[in-house]
């Protein structure tokens, strides 16, 4: 058989491939665009316009047609940008920020889902959504409650639990948006010690910039910057749920141990470190991966019904506000005691 012979089939399925994706690939593509417009133009946080808008569309869960790309968007498209996040991460940056502050990073981080797991049992949920709403609120909000249900199993529950955390966690990242700068101000924090401040608890990038630069650019830039140093966090973290993950399921339905987009996130991470990604190319990265993110909670979106995230009730937004102050509170401790 001839290379050719082989090669028309390949792309026969390719090309059947393509086509089973496309048109639930162009409705994720429409609500990242629609998002992203109105959020520019109003003000409104992007990610969850992203879902609340997919959740409208929520009547083509059932369309034949677009049922594999919505699912592929959910996933695949998810994995993509969580791994071009990397770009945007260099070890020249966790260096800047110094020792004791990233210490104190690391440790809201890990002290954050420690608390999680504590405090799950209290409000009537199990390990799964302590990881969830523990990882959104310690890392980086939406994107981090994306990667960590990535990595978790998938049960019936999965989708109607990383909406109602995208929803809570971007909320809460808007309100503290307003507050945080306040809380600063009134610890009597400098531009710096409020930059620290603001990017080590508020959720969601976005957020982070807008209260950060609200007080002055080297508090935007700060903030930024330990921002980014959280979203680092995302690798070990991801990696962490994965191994557990793997003990609990059966022998022959484990997932790799390393999962490739974190293993991705992790080399990207390292080209950038030794300055082999130009300054206009991560910042494109940046771009496309902030578009595919809005792509894939806009196909989570879809896949999940208003009535599932309501049923998901108040205990849970209960403890994603239980998190949140108890992050604001060791951070601020943290570096009154600094």
């Amino acid at each position: 058989m001839s290379a050719e012979t082989e090669t028309t089939p390949r792309l026969r399925r390719l090309k059947g491939r393509a086509e089973a994706l496309f048109p639930g690939l162009m409705v994720a593509a429409l609500i990242a665009l629609a998002a992203s417009f109105v959020s520019e133009h109003y003000g409104a946080p992007a990610m969850l316009l992203a879902l609340l808008f997919g959740i409208a569309l929520n009547f083509l869960a059932d369309e034949p047609r677009c049922a594999a790309g919505i699912a592929f968007a959910a996933k695949g498209v998810l994995r993509a940008g969580v791994a071009l996040l990397g770009l945007r991460i260099t070890a020249g940056m966790v260096m800047d920020l110094g020792a004791a502050m990233l210490a104190l990073v690391v440790l809201g981080v890990a002290s954050t889902i420690g608390f999680g797991f504590l405090v799950a049992r209290a409000f009537g949920f199990r390990n799964r959504f302590a990881m969830l709403s523990a990882g959104a609120v310690a890392i980086c909000g939406a994107s981090a409650a994306m990667a960590i249900s990535a990595a978790l199993p998938p049960d019936e529950r999965t989708r109607q639990r990383l909406a109602f955390t995208v929803v809570g966690v971007t909320l809460l990242s808007t309100v503290a948006m307003v507050i945080y700068p306040v809380i600063a101000s009134a610890l009597a924090f400098d531009d710096r010690t409020a930059g620290i401040y603001i990017g080590a608890t508020i959720h969601d990038v976005a957020q982070v910039v807008g209260a950060g630069f609200s007080i002055s650019e080297e508090a935007g830039e700060t903030a930024t910057l330990v921002k980014l140093i959280r979203v680092a966090m995302l690798a070990p973290v991801v990696l962490l749920v994965s191994a557990a993950s793997r003990r609990s399921m059966e022998a022959g339905k484990r997932p790799p141990l390393l999962p490739g987009f974190v293993l991705a996130f992790v080399g990207f991470a390292a080209l950038a470190s030794f300055g082999l990604v130009p300054q206009a190319v991560s910042d494109l990265a940046g771009g496309a991966s902030r578009a595919l993110l809005l792509m894939a909670i806009g196909a989570v979106g879809v896949a999940t019904s208003l009535k599932e995230v309501v049923e998901v009730g108040p205990r849970a937004m209960g403890m994603l506000v239980s998190e949140t102050v108890f992050l604001a509170v060791l951070i601020a401790l943290g570096l009154t005691l600094f």
